[in-house]
């Protein structure tokens, strides 16, 4: 039901394929995470016999828990709009904290913190209104991702608006989810369990066994917040945020995960989008679906595609790659074809051995599994992003680092428990709490190694990755109520404007498609090129699409494509 008071029925939605779109992590997951380790072998039988022994006791002794049902819908209409005191907290931007409800269908009762983030306008005697971002993952921080995106938003959007972002409910540093007293301790636990997925039954059996205790050790430690994560909540929170700046209607700008953020807004509340950039979007329909037989029979990211994408685009990387030479792509083996058999050589190299190279975290070991889960992460940037990508030139780099080090003689792999710990203790719980309550996933752990074989078999060596990401889920102890799963298509006050790149390696451009079919009013603005989301790939050409839309509400002409500013292994200038 949609919160909205002035929402119309719902209509039949239009005919689109079951289209591909997500993969866990992106851009922003170095916001969150540092980058994958390879595991011990000599430890994982015995932490596999533990860890069965374990989750054997704490099973029985805590139950799944769903939000309660009561006689109330869960609505942003009787909760108090919070009372936002702006401070100075960065070079350029102030920062507040929201208290919102806990539970909408107990808006008077207790409340959680959402940390809030704004870049005044730079004209503020221009000054339209705010414009709300959202940076995705799901489980990324926005106090941290705007500070590095604000001088990537068109010239006239930061001058017009206010550019505000939140960390959402269970990220960051608002109240967030916390499954351990800190993150070193959360390593502790994940040492020797297969970094990136499992490969053989041994990791199987360990990876399963982990995320079956992982889910029960979260419920512990947040009974009261598990059971309320789902997008549709952040939604109602997002909502009394604008009421809180004074907006009468949302301007939004969501990038791939946020673009269902922002289709989950636009359907609870239709009468209250005044204009919203869907940048690099998931298809709602197939991601949220209550279609149990499908549900049961794939995963999530394999039944939107993902991995079909990230595989297109792997190869296209290899083939620009050798095509660029040595001097720009330093994994170039002369020719495109040479490339792809250097890199299938690679890979049966870390199948035999784990590597360890320098980066810039210190020596970091690479496995077979953790350096493709590395390799689909940087597919997302084509090009330098500072502090968040490397760019395609930068995985090149890290490829051939692979390449001469499983040549040498290397030393045992080290595991997450040898990793120093980040400051800011934001674990693998913030992205599987939404991922989870958002979508539907087989619940038995024994479906995933058919459905890992699958994805090797129709997308390759990535496949079993994407496979393995929504297993956790199998065994994640809490589903939220108030998720929202549809209808799709309730007729907003103003069109939406979808924004995708062709070669998206996260979210496929057909989930994108899909976006604006299912969507009452919305329009495709194409980009002609790779990379996951065009905020972060610019194009000139869509920058000013998206400026008129957001300033002045005008859509682009139907079935505009744009290019890219650059090419992937264009000099960097």
């Amino acid at each position: 039901m949609a919160d909205d008071a002035a929402a119309v029925p719902a209509r039949t939605p239009k005919g689109h394929p079951m289209t591909p779109a997500l993969r866990p992590g992106g851009l922003t997951a170095s916001l969150r995470r540092p980058l994958p380790r390879a595991k011990r072998p000599t430890a994982a039988a015995r932490r596999a016999r533990a860890a069965t022994a374990i989750a054997g006791l704490i099973a029985t002794a805590l139950p799944a828990v769903t939000a309660t049902a009561s006689a109330a819908t869960a609505s942003t209409a009787a909760a108090p709009v919070p009372r936002l005191v702006w401070q100075s907290c960065a070079d350029g931007f102030e920062c507040a904290t929201a208290h919102v409800p806990l539970d909408y269908r107990a808006p008077h009762g207790a409340t959680i913190d959402i940390k809030v983030i704004k870049h005044p306008a730079a004209e503020p005697a221009h000054r339209i209104g705010s414009l709300f971002y959202n940076p995705g993952g799901p489980g990324a921080p926005g106090t941290l991702a705007l500070r590095a995106m604000t001088s990537l938003f068109p010239e006239q959007v930061q001058k017009r608006f206010d550019i505000i972002s939140f960390d959402p409910r269970g990220v960051g540093t608002s109240t967030a989810t916390h499954c351990f007293p800190d993150i070193a301790a959360e390593q502790r636990f994940f040492a020797g369990v297969p970094a990136g997925f499992p490969v053989g039954r041994q990791q199987e059996r360990t990876w399963t066994d982990a995320y079956a205790r992982f889910g029960q050790e979260c419920l512990r430690n947040n009974p009261a917040l598990l059971p309320h994560l789902s997008t549709a909540n952040v939604a109602r929170d997002m909502d009394l945020l604008r009421q809180a700046v004074g907006d009468r209607q949302l301007t939004y700008y969501g990038v791939s995960y946020g673009t269902y953020l922002g289709a989950t807004y636009a359907n609870l509340f239709p009468g209250r989008v005044r204009s919203m950039i869907l940048d690099s979007a998931v298809d709602p329909v197939a991601w949220s679906t209550k279609d149990s037989a499908q549900a049961g029979r794939l995963g999530a990211f394999l039944r939107t595609g993902t991995d079909l994408a990230a595989d297109h685009v792997l190869n296209a990387f290899l083939d620009q790659c050798g095509q660029a030479g040595p001097k720009t792509c330093a994994f170039a083996a002369g020719d495109a074809a040479a490339t792809r058999a250097k890199f299938a050589t690679l890979l049966q190299r870390l199948q035999q051995r784990p590597v360890t190279i320098d980066t810039p975290m210190g020596a970091m070991p690479f496995s077979y599994a953790s350096a493709l889960e590395s390799i689909a992460l940087q597919l997302d940037a084509t090009r330098p992003i500072p502090y968040l990508a490397a760019g395609w030139t930068g995985l090149g780099s890290q490829l051939q680092q692979l390449w001469t080090g499983s040549t040498a003689t290397t030393t045992a792999a080290t595991t997450a428990a040898d990793a120093p710990a980040p400051a800011v203790y934001q674990g693998k719980e913030q992205a599987l709490g939404v991922v989870c309550a958002d979508s539907a996933n087989p619940r038995s752990p024994s479906a995933y190694p058919a459905q890992a074989a699958l994805a090797r078999a129709r997308s390759g060596p990535l496949g079993a990755y994407f496979a393995w990401a929504a297993e956790p889920c199998a065994t994640w102890p809490a589903t939220d109520r108030d998720r929202y799963d549809g209808p799709w298509n309730r007729p907003t006050a103003n069109p939406v404007l979808v924004v995708a790149n062709t070669g998206d390696p996260a979210w496929p451009y057909q989930g994108s498609r899909a976006m604006a079919q299912t969507l009452s009013r919305a329009r495709l603005l194409t980009v002609d090129g790779y990379g996951h989301t065009v905020l972060a790939n610019p194009s000139g050409c869509a920058a000013a699409h998206e400026a008129r839309y957001l300033v002045d509400g005008v859509l682009p002409p139907s079935d505009t494509v744009c290019r890219p500013d650059h090419q992937p292994f264009d000099t960097v200038g």
